[in-house]
């Protein structure tokens, strides 16, 4: 089985915080990232940014793993 590196690591904890906090938006309308980085702020936009990024990266690594557990 294939470790995961540290950037699959990060990508999947920037994931996390992602939909955490679009939880928060959905269930309480309480948005934790402009609640720490401020509204509109390029502190906010690059959370965003990096979670999105880290959301494609994923897809690529989710079917490289499914692609190599399909081969076992």
């Amino acid at each position: 089985m294939e470790r995961l590196s540290t950037l699959d690591w990060v990508a999947m904890v920037l994931v996390l915080v992602g939909g955490l906090n679009w939880g928060l938006v959905g269930i309480f309308d309480y948005n934790l990232v402009t609640s720490i980085f401020g509204d509109a702020t390029w502190w906010t936009a690059a959370v965003y940014d990096l979670v999105g990024l880290s959301a494609l990266y994923l897809v690529f690594v989710v079917s490289r793993l499914g692609r190599r557990a399909a081969a076992v």
